[in-house]
């Protein structure tokens, strides 16, 4: 199939500017509805990308996110909350945006149009063969995430992508390529709609699944969690409650502060 940037295409809807807010929501809503079943399609792809990834970090390796624009953010977003939601270190899922820090909350002209600065962004972190490298395009085109992507193959890292148009170049530069088409934007061209939530639905899915592989989760418990405010804390005294079976709330809201996590307090009673 030729490439087709469907992301680009004219939105289904015309004259937004005259529909009601009542119209305008419902429309949006309608489309947005279209995004788990594009995203229900590619599990197989999905699948292939998160079992590889969590492989190499059980070896020690860690999982890198690349992106430009919405499609950086949200790799940041994603990688920023493994470590309070499932206690790993900072730095085994790691964000990287054209542009850099900057970039996070203001556009930075032209960043993702450099070809080779994806790949020096990720030199900073010693990249190696150990790492899983996953580069994020809805457009499937932004030479930043393209040109990390080549140079990581050529020294054996594996790669992923995660793109919303068919048979994109960000595709072709994946070992293991995530495509989710969505259908044109409700507002022409503006991925960080549609396929914005398409990308960020397969980032919990792969970093949810590679946690959990990771024995980051016990049942369906984040027993790793950080303890950084009231609500976890009531949230894992609880948990410590039902685990070990302790009906006293502050015995174990004290136990769970002593050892800083739900499986840390239990395992201390096990031992």
């Amino acid at each position: 199939m030729a490439f087709q940037k469907i992301t680009e295409q004219s939105s289904n809807y015309r004259h937004l500017e005259k529909m009601t807010v009542g119209e305008l929501l419902t429309n949006i809503n309608r489309e947005d509805q279209l995004v788990p079943a594009a995203v229900e399609k590619a599990i197989p792809q999905i699948e292939k990308l998160a079992e590889v990834a969590a492989d190499k970090m059980l070896m020690g390796g860690r999982m890198f996110y690349i992106g430009a624009g919405t499609s950086g953010r949200l790799g940041i977003v994603d990688a920023s909350e493994c470590p309070p939601t499932y206690g790993v270190p900072y730095g085994l899922v790691i964000g990287i945006i054209a542009g850099g820090e900057k970039a996070i909350t203001s556009a930075v002209e032209f960043a993702e149009d450099d070809r080779g600065q994806g790949w020096k962004d990720l030199l900073e972190y010693n990249v190696s063969d150990k790492d899983v490298v996953i580069g994020i395009a809805a457009s499937g085109t932004t030479p930043y995430v393209i040109g990390a992507l080549d140079e990581c193959r050529k020294l054996g890292i594996i790669t992923g992508s995660i793109s919303c148009n068919p048979d994109s170049p960000v595709s072709a530069a994946a070992d293991f390529p995530i495509e989710v088409v969505v259908g044109p934007e409700f507002v022409t061209g503006s991925t960080r709609m549609k396929s914005g939530t398409a990308q960020k639905l397969v980032l919990n899915m792969i970093s949810t699944t590679v946690m959990i592989h990771l024995g980051r989760v016990e049942d369906n418990k984040m027993v790793n969690m950080q303890l950084t405010n009231d609500k976890l804390v009531d949230r894992g005294t609880r948990m410590l409650m039902e685990r070990i079976k302790l009906a006293d709330y502050e015995k174990a809201k004290d136990l769970l502060l002593l050892h800083g996590s739900v499986k840390k307090a239990a395992d201390s009673l096990a031992g």
